[in-house]
């Protein structure tokens, strides 16, 4: 059966706006340093579970992404999370689903599990939604490939063509309830010599400010295979590159932007996040897999929408962090560029994934304070979502023995977060 004949669409229109109660207990349950207490001088409630490993029929939930956006109709606020569903065990490839949840509460109460997509026992994942505009309007990009199919056998040209990476768009008209069936794109967003390929994870943005208003913006990231005469497999860090995805319909077309190049100097940029600073400048915080960066964080800047970068990707300094993906969210609402602070939330253990913190930079990610440490847990993966001008949400896995017992919902106040003095 061919590709578009395996990706089946789950739930249209059954995503349900009921509020459960997410699991509030379990592994790695909140506690005081998950953002209780500013949750309560703001009337919300503290840290929720959302996804729970081992609930839902998965054994395993990863790759958070979230959103918020408004409700057609009544206007209200609803936040809409992402992950993988993992069915039969913790590996990146497998029975791999794209599931959500929703709030209308900011967070404190959860709709159940129900699935975006489904596509057999194949590999479904890397959500990356979009919010588009205030009319209810979801872009979810996610990427796919053969369910036996290891990320090592796609970058070393060993797994068969129809078990590579492929991209798909769907979209949603009214905050994440019901979805259209997922569109392949990869003709449009994949050069034929990549052979990795993932979207995100986290958020996409859509641009607010300069002339490109309007254009939908994704990180994303690929791998090449190696030139003629090389002897290498494919698989080394150095063949890690990343690009932007861009769409100016709305997401109903994409195009790649910016392509970092593989295969030249120390820095492997993998799994990019990407925020539009106040200024119109976007900016693009990526995973150094495996380079020189001494904190494993590398970042660049773009003036053209995301269209080129200004240089290349350069180190992260001031950031420290295992090889990690990390989540970008620049505050908005109606603040003084002083006061607006752009975030970052990433592990900060230099040796292990653990210590969720979040970072703050008031220019334009130059430099980044020491940051708030939301617990000494075991984390890995994250996204940031703002809830209101006081306030903003970090989605992010965690637990106690391994980072992927639960992936949690933590409130946090931005009065936590300001920046002080920049790390050095």
């Amino acid at each position: 059966m061919g590709w578009a004949g395996r990706l089946v669409l789950v739930g249209l229109g059954a995503v349900m706006a009921g509020c459960q109660m997410g699991s509030g207990t379990g592994p790695g349950a909140a506690s005081g340093a998950d953002g209780a207490d500013g949750a309560r001088a703001a009337g919300k409630c503290g840290a929720v579970d959302v996804f729970v490993s081992g609930e839902s029929g998965y054994d395993t939930f990863r790759i958070p992404a979230v959103v918020a956006v408004k409700e057609p109709g009544s206007g209200r606020d609803v936040l809409v999370a992402f992950a993988e569903g993992r069915r039969l065990g913790k590996a990146d490839h497998g029975d791999v689903d794209v599931v959500l949840r929703r709030s209308y509460d900011g967070g404190c109460t959860w709709s159940e599990v129900r699935a975006v997509a489904e596509s057999g026992q194949d590999t479904l994942g890397n959500p990356v939604p979009v919010a588009v505009g205030d009319s209810g309007r979801l872009v979810l990009l996610t990427t796919r490939n053969g369910g036996d199919a290891t990320e090592s056998a796609i970058m070393t040209g060993q797994a068969a063509p129809e078990d590579g990476r492929r991209v798909y768009v769907q979209a949603s008209t009214d905050a994440g309830a019901g979805w259209s069936a997922p569109r392949e794109i990869t003709e449009q967003v994949k050069r034929p010599d990549w052979r990795w390929y993932a979207t995100g994870p986290g958020h996409g943005v859509e641009l607010t400010a300069g002339p490109d208003a309007g254009r939908l913006v994704v990180g994303a990231n690929h791998s090449v295979t190696p030139p003629d005469g090389s002897t290498d497999t494919g698989a080394e860090p150095s063949h890690y590159a990343g690009h932007s995805l861009l769409s100016d319909d709305g997401g109903e077309s994409w195009r790649i932007g910016y392509v970092d190049p593989a295969d030249e100097g120390t820095l492997h940029v993998n799994e990019t996040a990407v925020a539009q600073l106040p200024d119109g400048t976007v900016y693009f915080n990526a995973r150094d897999q495996k380079g020189s960066a001494p904190g494993n964080r590398v970042h660049a800047w773009s003036q053209d929408g995301g269209a080129t970068l200004d240089g290349p990707f350069e180190p992260a300094t001031g950031i420290t962090a295992p090889p990690v993906q990390g989540s970008l969210l620049q505050v908005t609402g109606g603040r003084e560029a002083d006061d607006a602070p752009l975030l970052m939330a990433s592990p900060a253990d230099p040796r292990d994934r653990a210590w969720m913190t979040v970072r703050a930079s008031l220019d334009g990610g130059a430099t980044w304070s020491a940051g708030y440490r939301l617990s000494d847990a075991k984390a890995a993966y994250s996204d940031l979502v703002q809830l209101d001008d006081e306030h903003v949400g970090v989605l992010y896995e965690t637990g106690k023995a391994t980072a992927y017992e639960a992936i949690r919902f933590a409130p946090l106040p931005l009065t936590s977060l300001k920046p002080e003095q920049p790390s050095t």
